[in-house]
């Protein structure tokens, strides 16, 4: 049979209710008849674990909730439309900025990106009870909203009483805090799909919501998955009525936490004397002419010399040289808590097992302590009555549990912005700093993590990931998405556009910073924008389609650029994998790493097809690669049904084995 060109959108993406019903029937084909679920079946197969619908259950629950979860599987209609004028370094950078919807743009994404973020931070609207200006195309009125929510009952008469005073509050507080739920729980669902089995993602928030965020995060990443309720104390108001809450909060949940403790993740950072110590160390070594006693004494010396306070000298436990000039300390090598292992460990002079700490030893087996007697990681008593210790190298020191509150002054985040970009141009942006700090201890320490921020705002994030990797040399990649929200500045239309100029200025600066370094450096982006599809849908009102109009299909002023976009976003391509281009036959030919080849010509003959499939063939054999190589077509592009299928015989006689349009 045949080659045929299947159509790009009638294909289905991971995390839409087409998908998940196809997951469901390899899983359990008896309860999918005809591509509908038999729940009775389900529920069958299943067995005791199945709940009724009418079962009581704990958890979150708000009127709306049903439909804004049903959200988070509608497939993505709309677009990316390419924008390198707005964009700094098109052709080399991996970052990317998005303008538009989060909800639409997130689904968009989630074809590629899915289980392929490592870190997600998002800063959501606080909940001040203005209006939202995410519209999902809610339906639920206010009389359906009171009867969910148990203000309403069946002959419409509102449960709480007019007579009480806070009747009103309560049911606009209710709903308020509804609406929010319901825009916060779909772009939540579609997170989780996102983020790799070891990803984490961080959500900023206040008092207002706290509760009902921890509750809904508990629901979408479960509760077992919870890592840290993060405490950012970032000033006080001292004409707070009762008390000055100056703190927020960032709820912080691992995809798999199991995954991470199997992995034996452990979050560490450096402590801050970490470095003076270091820095000392060296100076005592090199002034001691490589004698160890002498550069013990020098360490003292200068321990002691400190004045009372100092951060080395009250937390600094007292450093050995060895006689490589390494510095090392005493490290308790009990177990922390009660029950720890315990088993012989002989002493190398006496030949007889050593005192074992009253809690176990702190590795779990013979062989784990072996690894740290043969790496001279054990430091022994004289004999073996004596208890011994580990030994922790300064240049390898493990550093220090993170603490759950911090402090960081909020003035200074928006010092920096103002320096940046000018006096009032964003209000409360949050601090690149504290977000640095956090995304490299969710990553520990990865200098290629991806990060994605759908909630941008100034730009934070992508400032941070730009800060970290010009620290380390690394390449992290981050993804923006704020939605085109109007603003009364000078120069800005809209948020985004103070995104991007922050990226682009930020970007600057760091290159002015390690000239020597920025071309390592990504301090670029793509800058895209969410738009309608650029292929017009017929509306169905001629008896067959009219080909000349067929021909020019595309949206006006859209281009074959534009739509080479939509094919990636819909086949779940990287929208950063490098493209070239020749032309052939009076329009562009597309080669995306010799996997993919794209050509959206129209008008085209028996003639041209052969042209072009020629063209095909020679480019993919200048450069042959292992995988499957597709090509894409635009659907009406042909003259009539005897050139495409002509181009379908040419192409598969060549070898080509996948052919699409669009």
């Amino acid at each position: 049979m045949p080659l045929s060109f299947e159509p790009v959108d009638e294909l289905t993406g991971p995390g839409e209710a087409k998908s998940n019903i196809d997951l469901l029937a390899r899983l359990f084909p008896d309860a999918v008849v005809d591509g509908s679920v038999d729940f009775d079946a389900l529920r069958n197969l299943l067995g005791e674990n199945a709940a009724p619908t009418t079962a009581e259950a704990f958890g979150l629950r708000w009127p709306g909730m049903a439909e804004a979860r049903s959200l988070s599987t509608v497939p993505a209609t709309g677009t990316l439309l390419p924008k390198p004028e707005e964009s700094v370094g098109w052709e080399t950078t991996k970052n990317i900025v998005i303008e538009g919807d989060n909800l639409e743009v997130l689904r968009l994404l989630r074809r590629h990106y899915i289980n392929k973020v490592d870190v997600i931070y998002i800063d959501p609207p606080y909940n001040t009870g203005n209006d939202f200006v995410y519209d999902d195309k809610r339906t639920t009125t206010q009389a359906a909203h009171e009867a969910a929510a148990g203000q309403r009952d069946e002959e419409g008469i509102l449960q709480i009483g007019e007579a009480s005073d806070r009747a009103q509050d309560r049911k606009a507080g209710a709903s308020r805090h509804s609406i929010w739920l319901s825009m916060m729980y779909p772009r939540m669902l579609v997170a989780h799909q996102l983020l790799t089995e070891t990803g984490v993602i961080i959500v900023a928030i206040d008092d207002t919501e706290h509760a009902r965020l921890k509750l809904l995060m508990d629901r979408v990443f479960g509760a077992e998955n919870f890592i840290a309720n993060l405490i950012w104390q970032g000033g006080r108001k001292n004409d707070s009525r009762y008390v000055s809450v100056g703190h927020d909060y960032m709820l912080v949940y691992a995809k798999n936490e199991a995954m991470l403790r199997s992995n034996n993740v452990r979050w560490r950072e450096e402590r801050p004397t970490d470095g003076i110590i270091r820095e000392a160390a060296k100076v005592a070594w090199n002034n001691s002419g490589g004698d160890t006693e002498k550069a013990t004494k020098l360490m003292k010396e200068w321990i002691k010399s400190l004045p009372q306070g100092h951060p080395a000298k009250e937390n600094n436990r007292f450093y050995e040289f060895d006689p490589d000039g390494r510095v090392s300390r005493k490290r308790d090598i009990s177990w922390p808590d009660k029950g720890g292992p315990k088993y012989e460990v002989i002493h190398p002079v006496t030949g007889l097992p050593v005192k074992v700490p009253e809690r176990g030893w702190r590795y779990a087996s013979p062989e784990r302590m072996q690894q740290e007697i043969d790496a001279n990681r054990i430091i022994w008593g004289k004999d073996h009555n004596e208890y011994i210790n580990g030994k922790t190298y300064l240049d390898s020191e493990d550093g220090m549990v993170p603490s759950s509150v911090f402090e960081k002054k909020r003035a200074s985040a928006s010092n920096a912005l103002d320096t940046l970009l000018g006096a009032g141009i964003f209000g409360f942006p949050k601090d690149a700093g504290v977000l640095s700090r956090w995304i490299d201890l969710a990553t520990y320490g990865s200098r290629e993590a991806v990060i994605l921020d759908f909630f941008a705002g100034s730009g934070s994030t992508g400032h941070a990931v730009m800060d970290l990797n010009a620290r380390d040399g690394g390449c992290r990649k981050y993804i923006l998405i704020q939605l085109d929200e109007p603003v009364d500045q000078d120069g800005y239309n809209t948020i985004a556009d103070i995104t991007r100029e922050r990226l682009r200025r930020a970007g600057q600066q760091i290159a002015a910073k390690k000239p020597l370094e920025a071309a390592d450096i990504d301090t670029g982006f793509r800058s895209y924008r969410l738009a309608a599809s650029n292929v017009r849908p017929w509306d169905g009102t001629a008896d067959q389609l009219d080909l000349v109009e067929a021909v020019d299909n595309l949206v006006a002023g859209r281009t074959t650029d534009d739509l080479l976009v939509e094919m990636m976003l819909r086949l779940g391509l990287d929208l950063t994998t490098p493209v070239e281009t020749r032309e052939i036959a009076g329009s562009t030919l597309y080669n995306l790493v010799g996997t993919l080849f794209a050509y959206f010509g129209t008008d085209i003959t028996v003639a041209r097809a052969n042209e072009v499939a020629k063209a095909l063939v020679v480019w993919r054999d200048e450069a042959p690669v292992d995988s499957e190589t597709t090509v894409v077509v635009r659907d009406t592009g042909f003259l009539d049904s005897a050139a495409k299928l002509n181009f379908a015989a040419a192409l598969e006689q060549a070898g080509f084995s996948t052919l699409r349009s669009i």
